[in-house]
């Protein structure tokens, strides 16, 4: 056996000892395991040896046993040994009894040894693999960080401390995310994907999950259990709404996680890349629990639709564009807190109201089925169109933009007319 060899087998033991992520009795098992493969390959079996393996030392040690025939029984020289040898190891030795003797792995030759390498690089990647997949199971739902490796188009490669890659789609990316080789990111793992036995860790920082986790670590209340987060809504890197509540009467909930001069909240819209948070005490009175998501709004009065889950919001006029918010984010997220439809609509005095026009008057000039649309959401009035924004009318009538800003152009057009009448009058 060259030298070459002999150091090429010791490498084999000094290279699986130091893997600190499978514990030892697996080590052990597996290395035991990989030995037998090679014996049963090189004899057939492997039942006549005991493997004996020391992975703190790095060594094993393999015995033979062998029962002792006359020499003209002599079969199979694996299983049995003559007499005659027999005795030369000790000559106390008798047929029928059992010899144990030392055995050389090296010994066994060059394709012995590389057969021992690759069985036992194979189980190890499996044992890896199945511990990686084991580990990050456990953590779905928790923050880690990594080092960013590579940027591809679809998706980023981080690497954890132990060299275990982990994936950050750029769908679950936050839109204002801009990251460099090498820097570290946190993300909240989503889901481990087990394909073929080759796991995938697949990261989120748009989950509300990883808002969650964040609040967690800046608010000891949250961690303590003192203060329970009960909902989320969240659109990435744009707006978010957290329901929170106190078991402590004590204890101002939406204070604790904003923090003295906003000190807890502003490390978690800085991870977010300036994600406005809006934190609202939680109750279980969804009328008021509606009137805290819309806020800064101030709502005037809420008509509920327990079955279908929608609600009519009814607002000043001047409150309207508050609660709606900049592109609908407000409303949008109000509604995804609440799990209701939330729909706006203007409050008329009592004067605006009895100088309102029915919408069939408008027949000559408006087709009844974009009346008969209009009545189906509730509106039986010129007012009442117009005290509903463009796009919801829109989103609720399910019209052509072009129809409803006809619609609109000759209900205005009607109350413009009216007034310059008055004026006239009044001169």
């Amino acid at each position: 056996m060259s030298k070459k060899e002999t150091i090429s087998l010791i490498d084999t033991f000094s290279e699986f000892k130091e893997l600190k992520s499978i514990d030892r009795s697996t080590l052990i098992s597996v290395m035991e395991e990989s030995f037998r493969n090679v014996i049963s390959k090189m004899f057939g079996t492997d039942e006549n040896y005991d493997v004996i393996i020391n992975p703190d030392k790095g060594d094993f040690e393999i015995y033979r046993n062998r029962t002792v025939v006359a020499d003209d029984e002599l079969e199979d020289p694996n299983l049995e040994i003559s007499l005659t040898d027999a005795k030369k190891i000790d000559v106390e030795f008798e047929i029928g009894e059992e010899v144990t003797e030392t055995v050389d792995f090296l010994g066994f030759g060059r394709r012995a040894i590389l057969t021992l390498r690759q069985t036992l690089s194979s189980k190890i990647l499996e044992l890896q693999k199945d511990n990686v997949f084991s580990k990050y199971s456990e953590k779905v739902g928790q923050i880690v960080s990594a080092e960013l490796y590579q940027i591809w188009k679809k998706e980023m490669l981080l690497i954890d401390e132990e060299g275990n890659e982990l994936y950050l789609p750029k769908t679950e990316q936050i839109p204002t995310d801009f990251y460099r080789k090498g820097d570290t990111v946190r993300a909240v793992v989503a889901m481990v994907e087990n394909k073929n036995n080759n796991p995938k860790i697949i990261l989120s920082r748009i989950s509300p999950v990883f808002l969650e986790r964040l609040f967690e670590l800046e608010v000891p209340e949250i961690h303590e259990g003192l203060i329970t987060i009960k909902k989320i809504a969240r659109i990435p890197g744009e707006r978010a709404k957290v329901a929170v509540e106190s078991y402590d009467d004590r204890i101002d909930p939406v204070g604790a996680c904003v923090g003295v001069k906003g000190s807890r909240i502003h490390g978690i819209v800085r991870e977010l890349r300036n994600e406005n948070i809006d934190v609202i005490n939680y109750t279980s009175n969804i009328n008021l629990f509606i009137s805290r998501a819309l806020s800064p709004a101030k709502i005037s009065s809420i008509r509920l639709n327990e079955v279908d889950k929608k609600a009519e919001i009814y607002l000043k006029p001047e409150e309207v564009s508050q609660a709606i918010g900049k592109g609908g984010l407000n409303i949008k997220l109000a509604g995804m807190l609440s799990g209701y439809t939330l729909d706006v609509f203007r409050e008329m005095d009592e004067d605006a109201e009895s100088e309102d026009i029915y919408l069939d008057e408008f027949s000559d000039e408006i087709d009844q089925w974009v009346i008969d649309a209009l009545k189906a959401i509730g509106c039986d009035t010129a007012k009442n169109v117009l005290a509903i924004p463009r796009q919801d009318l829109i989103r609720r009538t399910d019209l052509e933009e072009e129809t409803v800003d006809e619609v609109l152009a000759i209900l205005n057009a009607e109350f413009e007319e009216e007034a310059e009448e008055e004026a006239e009058e009044e001169k």
